[in-house]
Parts: C-alpha cells; sequence; structure tokens
C-alpha cells in the first residue's frame, strides 16, 4: 500500500471516529506532499518486455543478497518466482519498487522508465502494484470504501473526505469486485473478512490503480484449499490484462498458474523454465526441492 493511500486511508478512519487528524499529518495538517510523475505516459513495451533487471547486486552487512540478477518479464505474463528462504525474493521486489537502491546494476520499467531514478510513492503512481504477504486493508471500513479510497485520484485529505464516484469509476469498482469475488460482501466491514478474502481485497484495491504490473509475495500462504483455486483463478484471469510477478512456496498452486518459473538462490537465477523442467533440474532438486 503507497504512502498517500495509507494517510488518506487513516483520515477516512479518523472521520468516522469523531477524531480530527488535520495537524498530525506529516505534512503539517496541508495535504499530503508524496511526490508525482506529472505526465507519466504509456509504458513502452516495444521490445516485448515490461521489465528489465540486469547485473542487479546489493549488500548488507557484507552479505550479498543480490548477486548480478538478471532477469525480464513480457507485458501480460504471469512470472512465478522459487526459491529457499534468503534466496533474495523479497530484496528483488523492494529494488524493483524503490525501497532498497541496489549498489550496482539496472531497473527498467518498459524500454524508457529508469525506475532507480524515481521514489516509491513516483514507483507506484508509474503502474507498478505490490502485495505483501501479510493483507494490509482499513478493517474500520466496508469493503466498497476500501475499494472507493484505492482509485487512482488525488489522495489530499479534502478531496479524500468529499469524493464522489462518476459512472465510469462506479462500473469500475463493479467490475473489480466480481473479479476479486467480493460482491456480495461489498457492504461487510474488511475486519470481518476471511484471511483470504482480505487479500482479495487488497488484490482489488491494487487493481483501482490500474497497475501494469504487480508483485504478489506469497499470496495464498494461509489460505484455505478452496480460496488458493480461487485466487489460482483470480491470477489467470489477470493475466494478459496486467504483467504478474508471483513469489510462492506452494508448488501445487506455482503448477496451476505458471508457464515460466524463476528459480532464485544465493542472490541470482539458478535456473528457469516451465515447473516441469525446473523440478528435474538437480541443482534446483538439491538446493530447494530436496529429494
Amino acid at each position: 500500500m503507497t504512502p498517500d493511500l495509507m494517510e488518506a486511508g487513516a483520515q477516512r478512519v479518523a472521520k468516522l471516529q469523531g477524531i480530527d487528524l488535520g495537524s498530525n499529518t506529516e505534512s503539517g495538517g496541508r495535504e499530503a506532499g508524496y511526490g508525482r510523475i506529472g505526465t507519466p505516459g504509456e509504458v513502452d513495451i516495444t521490445h516485448g518486455r515490461i521489465l528489465y533487471l540486469e547485473d542487479l547486486s546489493v549488500s548488507f552487512d557484507g552479505f550479498k543478497a543480490i548477486n548480478k540478477l538478471s532477469l525480464d518479464i513480457a507485458p501480460g505474463e504471469l512470472r512465478c518466482i522459487i526459491g529457499p528462504n534468503g534466496a533474495g525474493k523479497t530484496t528483488m521486489m523492494d529494488i524493483i519498487t524503490g525501497k532498497t537502491r541496489p549498489d550496482s546494476g539496472t531497473v527498467y520499467f518498459g524500454s524508457t522508465i529508469d525506475l532507480l531514478r524515481h521514489r516509491e510513492a513516483d514507483i507506484a503512481q508509474l503502474g507498478i502494484g505490490r502485495k505483501f504477504q501479510k493483507p494490509t486493508v482499513f478493517e474500520q471500513l466496508t469493503v466498497f470504501e476500501n475499494l472507493e479510497l484505492a482509485l487512482k485520484t488525488h489522495k489530499g485529505v479534502k478531496s479524500s473526505m468529499f469524493f464522489k464516484l462518476d459512472s465510469r469509476q462506479s462500473d469500475r469498482l463493479a467490475e473489480i469486485l466480481e473479479t476479486i469475488h467480493l460482491s456480495a460482501s461489498v457492504s461487510r466491514m474488511a475486519g470481518n473478512l476471511s484471511h483470504g478474502q482480505k487479500q482479495w481485497l487488497e488484490i482489488g484495491m491494487l487493481l483501482m490503480q490500474d497497475p501494469k504490473l504487480l508483485l504478489l509475495d506469497e499470496p495464498v500462504a494461509g489460505m484455505t484449499d478452496e480460496e488458493t483455486a480461487r485466487t489460482a483463478e483470480l491470477f489467470l484471469t489477470l493475466k494478459g490484462h496486467h504483467s504478474l510477478m508471483v513469489v510462492e512456496h506452494d508448488m501445487s498452486f506455482i503448477r496451476t498458474i505458471s508457464e515460466i518459473v524463476t528459480v532464485l538462490c544465493d542472490g541470482s537465477v539458478l535456473a528457469q523454465g516451465t515447473l516441469d523442467e525446473v523440478q528435474a533440474d538437480e541443482r534446483v532438486i538439491e538446493v530447494y526441492l530436496g529429494r
């Protein structure tokens, strides 16, 4: 969840509770001043790739978390990332989203947008959405209010308080509700949803911002079998309309959704191919799958 969305949500909850947060915001009561890209335009995918990582390296206290990592993702692709704990999966996502700066290497969104030149909030505005393992929703707001708040609009305090949906935005919200299987729960408080439903709601909040690339970290962890199956259906529906990078350990889930699987180990790509191909790779068996 982006910083501006978090602040707007806090203001919405505070209004419901009758609390004035006007003087407690980071901007001293003014509308939040997070940076924005003026006219980001379309991502240039003429070369057939929406994300390029090349020769990325980053170390923390002498530990090389990412080691000359290179990979790329095509527009509309659903790429699965697997690997042992400490392989660099989360750090890679941190670099893509601007949370961590690499020591060396390049990261491009499309052919022309150098992500290393942008801040975390700006990268979200460019069209990259990230979902962490633990769902982050506003539990004191309804499903509808969470999605409404996530619309790609100005997130200043006054704008968030008095914003009204137009017909196009209402249609979009209804479409997202159907996509994430929450149409019947539109008026429920988010805090009363199941774990899986909260995961879907947060994915819906990302979709409301119309991202071109979604980064999803262990999205089915803690879900029931039924919720996992529905999440697989959801991701297959999104594929083609969005590019997805899915980090996951559930091999059954990976088999359901995957085309290309990338295996990370020690901060670099160990193997890549179909799930059957990487599962048959002796190096992957040795470091990750076991015998």
